[in-house]
């Protein structure tokens, strides 16, 4: 198996929104963001899918290694040998990379944020850097649409945030900031333990108010001049926002299943960023 073959089996694994944005993108750059989003798969992946604590600081280690030695001219992975050729085409910068394996990292060592603040940290470096790579990789041409991918991939980071709060329950984790939980009367062992009340449903409802908010603050930043190239992006939205909604008509049912969108209705509204240009 050839890198290239490997990073595109890893992309279109993951059942993702991200991957239907990116089969509308002209071979190169559609290249480069499949090996950069398997990168960030395999890093994401060490802290769900290991265990032991332990092991997954070791491997979160590797890698950064890996990226140090890869940008020094000697990838071994296949990720990293899929990706390199495209870094100085679309100034990929190693801390990026480093970036986001120490937002990995920190979900080996922090299960809570006490407060927004905190959790905005944490959802830069996973979400918020991811959005500014992927930016200059559909073609970035203004400084101020680094602020809109980096605002959207927090928008995105607290939809995911919000449709897997049961899946991390089961982890020992909780990303609902401690002092918000406080505010509704919402116990971190009701969490922990997947009680659905109505003091849990206003907590969530006042989780994706915020989201949607966030979602148009990025929206308005998006400069005419880039908004053709970041299509991609603008697909991801409408695929990100319509799964909120979702979750919403749902009563944010999140605690004991996971909501999402059938990859035929993700392909649909992709394509009509695509062919209409409208979400």
């Amino acid at each position: 198996m050839t890198p290239e073959q490997y990073v595109q089996q890893k992309a279109a694994a993951s059942g993702s929104s991200f991957y239907y944005a990116f089969l509308f993108l002209p071979p190169a750059r559609r290249a480069a963001i499949t090996a950069f989003y398997a990168f960030c798969r395999e890093v994401d992946d060490v802290v769900d899918e290991v265990s032991d604590p332990g092991i997954a600081r070791t491997k979160l280690a590797w890698w950064q290694s890996e990226v140090a030695q890869s940008f020094a001219g000697q990838p071994s992975h296949p990720v990293m040998q899929a990706l390199m050729p495209s870094v100085p085409a679309y100034g990929i910068q190693q801390e990026q990379l480093q970036d986001v394996i120490r937002g990995c990292q920190m979900d080996l060592d922090q299960t809570r944020y006490l407060d927004f603040t905190g959790l905005q940290r944490y959802c830069h470096l996973v979400a918020g850097v991811v959005g500014q790579v992927s930016a200059r990789i559909f073609g970035q041409t203004q400084p101020v649409t680094a602020d809109y991918a980096n605002k959207l991939g927090l928008a995105f980071q607290l939809t995911n945030i919000i449709r897997d709060v049961g899946e991390d329950a089961m982890r020992g984790r909780i990303y609902l900031p401690v002092d918000e939980l406080q505010r509704f009367d919402v116990k971190a062992h009701e969490i922990l333990q997947r009680k659905h009340s109505d003091r849990f449903v206003a907590l969530m409802r006042f989780q994706a108010q915020r989201a949607q908010a966030i979602y148009d603050e990025a929206l308005a930043l998006l400069p005419d001049a880039d908004r053709r190239a970041q299509k991609p992006g603008l697909m991801m939205a409408s695929i990100y926002r319509t799964l909120l909604r979702e979750i919403e008509a749902e009563d944010f049912q999140v605690l004991h299943q996971r909501i999402s969108l059938t990859p035929v209705r993700k392909l649909w509204l992709a394509w009509k960023v695509q062919a209409l240009g409208r979400m």
